[in-house]
């Protein structure tokens, strides 16, 4: 039985600046669940107020397997640098259900939040 969607949608994006006094490093991330026996292949679009979107970048999870996909990391979204402090949404399309959630740690101030962002899926 496959759980979970086939897109998800994360409205509340804004990723923060990072803190050089901190140790944990301010970031964004995209964590996936992949509970089907099939490798799921995601495409990410990334939703801007005052610019086009970026689309098409591509991400694959294992059959069976979690991954976290930090949004401060280019490497890790298809090269695409996601600027800091600009509000943002993202589509998050899969050609098998999965389960996503998106996290933020924003180290800006010494009481540090990390929180999970509401989403939509169908």
């Amino acid at each position: 039985m496959e759980e979970g969607k086939n897109v998800w949608l994360f409205p509340d994006g804004e990723l923060p600046v990072p803190d050089k006094g901190s140790k944990l490093e301010a970031h964004e991330a995209i964590m996936v669940l992949n509970t089907s026996g099939k490798d799921a292949d995601l495409k990410f679009t990334f939703y801007f107020a005052d610019k086009d979107p970026v689309e098409n970048i591509h991400q694959e999870v294992k059959a069976k397997r979690v991954k976290c996909i930090r949004l401060d990391h280019p490497a890790e979204i298809g090269g695409f640098k996601l600027p800091h402090s600009t509000q943002y949404a993202v589509r998050v399309e899969s050609d098998v259900k999965i389960v996503a959630t998106m996290g933020r740690l924003d180290t800006s101030s010494s009481k540090m939040a990390f929180y999970v962002s509401s989403c939509f899926s169908y």
